[in-house]
C-alpha cells in the first residue's frame, strides 16, 4: 500500500485526493493546506482523512511514502526537495519547477535516492491524446508539417506567473509527447494589460525537418477555446477538447505538387477526401495518472512524465520568457 500525503487543497487538490483515494494500492493519509478555509473544506469533504496546516507533518512523517504537491509553482522546488530528502516519491503539479536549474537538482536527488518523480501532465492520459499518439506512431498522418494550438479563455488571472507559465505547460507537454523530434528554437511575443504579467502570448517552436509548432495562450478572450490542429502529408487532424462527443476529426485532405520545366510551372493539386471521428474511451485522465504513478512506485518504473519530461517543458517556458523580453528574439534550446 502506497501511503500518500497531499500538500495543497485549492482548485485542483480535491480532485487529486479523490483519485488517489480511489486508486487500488494507494491510501491518502494526510492532507495539508495553509489556508484555514481550504483546510475546513478538506475536513468536510474527506472526514476520514487527517488534515493539518503544517507542511512538515507531511514531509517528515514516516507514515507517508509519496507526496503530491499541488501548490503554486514557486513552492514546487522547496517542497519537492524536502520531500525527496526525506525519502518520499513526488507527484508534482505542472509546471515542474520555476527554473531548469531547480528541475535538474531535483532529478539528481531523485536518481541518487532511487525515488520517483512524476509531473502531473494530466492531458497525456486523456483518450484524445493517446489516440493522436497512436495515429502519429502508425504514420496515419504521414510526414508532419505543423502543430497549431489555441488555449484561450477569460481569466483565471494568476498572481505568481504569466499566461505562458499558466496555460502553455499543458500544450507543450502534449507537443513533446506527440512529436518524435526534439525542439530546436523558440520565438515568443506577449504583452500585459492588467497586473504586470503577460496575459496574451504567442509562442512558436521550431523543429527539424521544417516542422513548426505555434501556441496562442490568452487570459483575455471572450470565449473559451481548446483546439489543436496537426497537419500531415497524408491526413490532417483537428482536436477540439470542448466537444462532448467527436473530440477528434481526421481529414483525408492534402495537396500534391508536380514540378514543370519552368520556374512558374509548379502545379498544385488538392485532395478532398472523407472526414471521420475515431471512437474514444470514456476515462477520467487524472484517475489514469494516479493509477500510473502508484504503479511506477510499486514496480520501480520510471514514469514517462518524469522529471526529465518536466524539465524539457520548463526549458521551453524559460526560452519563451527570454524571447518575450527581447521582443520576439529567437532563443535556441
Amino acid at each position: 500500500m502506497i501511503r500518500i500525503g497531499i500538500i495543497g487543497f485549492g482548485y485542483w487538490g480535491p480532485n487529486i485526493v479523490r483519485n488517489f483515494q480511489g486508486t487500488p494500492g494507494a491510501s491518502v493519509r494526510l492532507i495539508c493546506d495553509l489556508n484555514p478555509r481550504s483546510l475546513e473544506r478538506a475536513r468536510k469533504a474527506f472526514p476520514h482523512i487527517e488534515a493539518t496546516a503544517h507542511v512538515q507533518d507531511v514531509l517528515t512523517s514516516p507514515e507517508i511514502d509519496a507526496v503530491a504537491i499541488i501548490t503554486p509553482v514557486a513552492t514546487h522546488y522547496p517542497l519537492s526537495k524536502q520531500a525527496l530528502e526525506h525519502g518520499k516519491h513526488i507527484f508534482v503539479e505542472k509546471p515542474f519547477t520555476h527554473s531548469s536549474a531547480m528541475a535538474r537538482e531535483l532529478i539528481e536527488i531523485a536518481e541518487r535516492k532511487n525515488l520517483k518523480i512524476m509531473v502531473d501532465h494530466t492531458f497525456l492520459f486523456t483518450s484524445a491524446v493517446r489516440k493522436i499518439k497512436e495515429l502519429i506512431d502508425a504514420d496515419s498522418l504521414g510526414k508532419l508539417y505543423y502543430y497549431d494550438s489555441m488555449r484561450v479563455n477569460l481569466g483565471l488571472f494568476q498572481t505568481d506567473v504569466n499566461v505562458v507559465w499558466d496555460l502553455a505547460p499543458h500544450d507543450l507537454s502534449i507537443m513533446q509527447y506527440l512529436l518524435p523530434q526534439k525542439p530546436q528554437a523558440v520565438v515568443a511575443t506577449g504583452v500585459d494589460h492588467v497586473n504586470g504579467k503577460e496575459d496574451v502570448a504567442y509562442i512558436t517552436v521550431y523543429f527539424p525537418d521544417n516542422i513548426i509548432a505555434h501556441f496562442n495562450v490568452n487570459w483575455l478572450s471572450p470565449v473559451k477555446v481548446r483546439t489543436t490542429l496537426i497537419g500531415g502529408e497524408k491526413k490532417m487532424l483537428v482536436w477540439n477538447d470542448l466537444e462532448m462527443d467527436e473530440k477528434i476529426k481526421i481529414y483525408d485532405k492534402g495537396i500534391s505538387t508536380n514540378n514543370g520545366e519552368g520556374v512558374y510551372d509548379l502545379l498544385v493539386s488538392y485532395r478532398m477526401g472523407d472526414v471521420w471521428a475515431p471512437r474514444l474511451d470514456q476515462v477520467e485522465a487524472l484517475k489514469m495518472a494516479a493509477q500510473y504513478f502508484v504503479q511506477c512506485v510499486e514496480k520501480n518504473e520510471t514514469p514517462f512524465t518524469d522529471g526529465v519530461a518536466g524539465l524539457q517543458v520548463v526549458q521551453i517556458l524559460e526560452a519563451a520568457d527570454t524571447s518575450m523580453q527581447n521582443k520576439g528574439g529567437m532563443v535556441y534550446l
